[in-house]
């Protein structure tokens, strides 16, 4: 088993518009991490929160990584992964779309075609990027996911909810040393989500990003919070796309969570009968995937479609 401090990130880049890559301006590198044998058919990609990065998954992958090649991914402008020249690009599904595309079509490229099995793991908007994908289907068949486990969301979000976000999203707050962010980090993100002080550190070290001034910050684009401008909050109401997938689905349901209701849970199940939600007593937005619990509903689900496929 791997070690966190072992993984390396490695970069691909990807075309800043639609067709081919060049060099230069016209290309941007998108991080990931890659856990497990690169030569094992069944992959699961994980994608993270809105403010978050590809290093929240280290607990998670290195549970899966005897079973499965793992890919976690740097949304554009967060992690290490580049900034986006134009801000108006957040706010757009089809950036983070099209670049998931190009990962998946880049990981298709390595493997033996016909053993090729694909799973999403997202965790708030990391789930809503896997719903989409799958609803697009623009992929090769090869490229479509086996199965999909989605953190605390749905395929409606209030603009209530994107009210509170729009409170901190995008802020850049500056600190001395990584201890002060890691006490930030503890008093305002993730809400009744219990989590150990390797975990808090672990978190606080992969957001940190040193200034030349030798301060603190955020490891991503303030930028981000351009989608969250008064005049863009509306509900964003995905049902359509919802109703376009056709594969199983595990969410996971924080009980506290004021993002994913139970009532747009309970209408989830309505529309699709191959879901099954699970709610995590006592926990907050969103279930981070490091605990053994929520480790053990994810791996387990995983891996009953995994055997399937033998």
């Amino acid at each position: 088993m791997e070690n966190p401090s072992d993984i390396a990130w490695k970069y691909l880049s990807i075309p800043t518009q639609s067709g081919k890559i060049k060099p230069g301006r016209n290309s941007r590198q998108l991080a990931y991490t890659d856990w497990g044998d690169p030569e094992n058919h069944h992959v699961v990609v994980c994608v993270h929160g809105l403010t978050r990065n590809c290093r929240d998954f280290d607990f998670l992958a290195m549970a899966l990584e005897q079973d499965f090649r793992v890919i976690c991914i740097d949304l554009a402008g967060r992690g290490r992964s580049d900034w986006l020249e134009n801000a108006d690009g957040y706010n757009s599904a089809m950036t983070y779309l099209l670049d998931m595309e190009c990962v998946l079509k880049h990981i298709y490229q390595q493997n033996n075609y016909s053993r090729f099995h694909l799973y999403w793991v997202g965790v708030s908007m990391g789930g809503l990027v896997g719903m989409l994908l799958a609803a697009r289907q623009r992929l090769p068949a090869a490229c479509r996911f086996r199965a999909l486990v989605m953190s605390d969301i749905g395929p409606l979000v209030p603009s209530s909810i994107l009210s509170v976000f729009s409170m901190t999203v995008g802020k850049d707050p500056r600190f001395r040393n990584l201890a002060e962010l890691e006490i930030h980090m503890r008093s305002t993100a993730l809400p009744y989500n219990v989590l150990t002080d390797a975990q808090w550190h672990h978190m606080a070290l992969y957001s940190a990003h040193e200034y030349k001034d030798g301060t603190i910050g955020y490891r991503y684009d303030p930028a981000i919070s351009s989608g969250f401008r008064s005049s863009n909050l509306k509900d964003i109401d995905l049902w359509t796309y919802w109703n376009k997938i056709d594969l199983p689905v595990l969410v996971l349901r924080g009980e506290k969570s004021e993002v994913l209701t139970p009532e747009i849970a309970s209408e989830m199940q309505l529309h699709q009968i191959n879901v099954k939600v699970v709610e995590l007593a006592g926990i907050g937005h969103a279930p981070m995937l490091m605990d053994a619990e929520q480790i053990n509903l994810a791996r387990n689900f995983l891996l009953k479609f995994k055997n399937q496929e033998k």
